[in-house]
């Protein structure tokens, strides 16, 4: 690596992903006020909302999503009206 170019204040962080409840811990320079202990240890936490454990492309589960009637409202306003 290229000196002086890279920050100094990296650090072992937990992350976790609040969907799954999934933890690990990585190296990263995160900025966070939360904490967590691990084996005796304690580390810096940070949330995340979606990561590879949770996103379907990565799990392969899909979620149908309710497109509230959206295709209904769509066919209804566009659909051919019978040739009088």
């Amino acid at each position: 690596m290229k000196k002086g170019i890279h920050p100094d204040n990296y650090r072992e962080v937990v992350f976790r992903d609040v969907t799954t409840d999934t933890e690990w811990i990585t190296r990263s320079t995160a900025k966070t006020d939360k904490t967590t202990e691990i084996d005796g240890k304690k580390y810096p936490l940070y949330d995340l909302a979606i990561s590879s454990y949770s996103h379907p492309f990565y799990t392969g589960k899909r979620k149908l999503v309710d497109a509230e009637g959206r295709v209904e409202r769509f066919n209804k306003k566009y659909r051919r009206k019978p040739a009088e």
